[in-house]
């Protein structure tokens, strides 16, 4: 059995191992972390998977009053210590932008994650802040990729971004990659919310190698259903090749096409290496 979390409305999903509790998507809950237990939202019900998954944290029941007060209490403290820190910096004009804060109650701690173009000196902004808030406060810069996990936001393709969602670790994204899925190497284009080429380059990657390792190549002469003809184009997701057949194109299945040099070895059978 497997339930997913959010911190946050729309935030980063968390999966658990719901144990013996059965709570409903709406439902708060109470999930284990490194400083004791924290009330997050349950968005996805306890279900059945196939895949055996183990190690995942256990559910500690219902949230009570007294948790969601608690929480209630942090999150009024961390947007106190997002907006004193804001006008901080101001007041320090430091090129520092605030990303993210967290709040640890019980070891009354601040960490404030902050972007910027280049390495800032913060000493005396630090010592200002835990006057203000009269708190310890721990200053951490992020990258891109990390500003926009935290922000949050909208991408290219209309949903939530995959890093604010779902994406536990940044894989390395290449433009070779956009090259080999015949896409424009154009920044505008192939790049995400951070600036950087979009996660999701990754994602369909493996099935264009495997595709182009056993479809035709462009220009070469085939046999289709409709006739013979010239490979000028490939739809990978949908499995199809794009044939020239005279005057007239027509999309056929992968399945379909086959070279000359196909169709000779399976008349009179492959010649031995």
């Amino acid at each position: 059995m497997v339930m997913a979390v959010s911190f946050t409305r729309y935030g980063r999903l968390y999966y658990l191992d719901p144990g013996e509790h059965s709570p409903k998507v709406g439902d708060r809950v109470l999930v284990p972390t490194d400083s004791g237990p924290e009330v997050a939202e349950c968005v996805w019900a306890p279900q059945w998977v196939s895949e055996d998954i183990d190690g995942l944290p256990v559910c500690e029941g219902p949230a009570t009053e007294e948790h969601l007060g608690r929480d209630e209490a942090n999150r009024r403290r961390r947007a106190e210590g997002k907006s004193i820190a804001k006008r901080l910096i101001r007041k320090h004009e430091l090129p520092m932008k605030v990303i993210g804060v967290d709040y640890l109650d019980r070891e009354n701690v601040f960490k404030i994650y902050f972007s910027a173009p280049h390495r800032v000196d913060f000493r005396a902004l630090v010592r200002d802040l835990a006057r203000g808030i009269k708190a310890r406060v721990e200053l951490r810069q992020v990258g891109p990729r990390d500003e926009a996990r935290l922000q949050g936001g909208i991408g290219p393709c209309g949903r939530d971004l995959c890093c604010a969602t779902f994406l536990k670790d940044f894989e390395p994204v290449s433009v070779r990659m956009a090259k080999e899925q015949d896409l424009p190497v154009n920044p505008l284009r192939i790049a995400g919310a951070c600036g950087r080429l979009m996660c999701c380059l990754k994602y369909e990657h493996p099935l264009y190698m495997e595709f182009k390792e056993r479809a035709p190549r462009l220009g070469s002469t085939v046999s289709t259903p409709e006739g013979e003809g010239q490979v000028i184009g490939y739809n990978v997701p949908g499995d199809r090749v794009t044939v020239k057949v005279g005057s007239r194109r027509c999309s056929c299945p992968s399945a379909s096409v086959c070279s000359p040099r196909k169709q000779h070895d399976q008349m009179y059978g492959e010649e031995p290496s």
